[in-house]
């Protein structure tokens, strides 16, 4: 296959609008303006993922999906996200609160001697570090909350539940698989041949206070190396046993292609589960779902 001299894909998540592949189309159009213009991968995955948190329609940032736990303010959000690349950047935070963009906040703690910084600790990371405060919740976000509060409140939320654990009707497992997704991410290789990826998002709803699904983890979310990156979306609680990002590179680097190893990564997934990932090698870009993805890639 012919190599590329760059490249990159962005998704907006599994399970949602394809309506919205615009955000997608636009977001990766700038990514690959970053890299004709002499951007590195890193660079360009930061930035494509920052306009994703920026547009409202999208589980991330402003868009971010409201917590409904009771226990909390009813707009609250915890908000994810990830960096890395194939010459050794990593950086992770989650369970933001108030900051705009997190995957600004993610790329500045490869800064630090760390790779993951969590709840009031990457809050006063990226306080300190004059990162800008979020301004939400969205349009969508509100009319996704909306539409959610009133399945849970009809008969479609099931018996109720009994586990004290859990603040909704609906049990915990039906929920997860309904509505345990929403990401967006990116992948890109530039002029160099180094590959970058970048995740964010606001998790899911309903979910209890705390939850961190597989966004932020590397292996589980996202992971670039040598070889490609590779960005996952989907319910959280089944991609990380899998250490799903990790398979699909360690797959695709084992004589199988990019494509194969993606497209028989989401067959062994239950078809009830939203899936979808993206991945790019220095001959492939591919970008799978059994979910309708908005999705988009710019290559030459």
């Amino acid at each position: 296959m012919e190599k590329m001299r760059q490249g990159i894909a962005v998704h907006g998540g599994a399970g949602s609008s394809i309506g919205d592949r615009d955000g997608c189309e636009a977001a990766a159009q700038l990514g690959a303006e970053i890299l004709a213009n002499g951007g590195s991968a890193l660079d360009a995955v930061v930035h494509v993922v920052k306009q994703l948190e920026d547009d409202g329609r999208f589980n991330a940032g402003y868009g971010s999906a409201m917590l409904l736990d009771s226990a909390l303010d009813p707009l609250s959000v915890e908000m994810d996200a990830a960096v890395m690349d194939s010459q050794g950047v990593l950086g992770a935070v989650t369970c933001l609160t108030t900051i705009r963009n997190p995957v600004l906040v993610a790329r500045a703690v490869n800064d630090t001697p760390h790779w993951l910084l969590a709840g009031e600790g990457a809050e006063h990371f990226a306080q300190s570090r004059g990162f800008e405060a979020r301004q939400g919740p969205s349009p969508q976000a509100l009319k996704n909350r909306d539409t959610l509060i009133a399945e849970l409140n009809s008969g479609t939320a099931e018996a109720a539940n009994t586990d004290e654990n859990w603040n909704y009707a609906m049990p915990r497992e039906a929920a997860v698989k309904s509505f345990g997704s929403g990401t967006v991410g990116a992948v890109a290789i530039d002029s160099n041949g180094s590959f970058a990826v970048a995740t964010s998002t606001g998790g899911c709803a309903p979910s209890m206070w705390g939850r961190v699904g597989d966004t932020p983890i590397i292996g589980c979310g996202f992971f670039a190396g040598p070889m490609g990156a590779v960005a996952v979306t989907g319910v959280g609680e089944y991609i990380v046993p899998r250490l799903l990002a990790r398979s699909i590179y360690d797959a695709a680097e084992s004589n199988q292609s990019m494509k194969q190893a993606i497209e028989e990564a989401i067959a062994e997934f239950p078809s009830d589960i939203d899936l979808g990932v993206i991945g790019i090698s220095n001959t492939e870009i591919v970008m799978k779902s059994n979910r309708d993805m908005p999705c988009a890639e710019v290559q030459k």
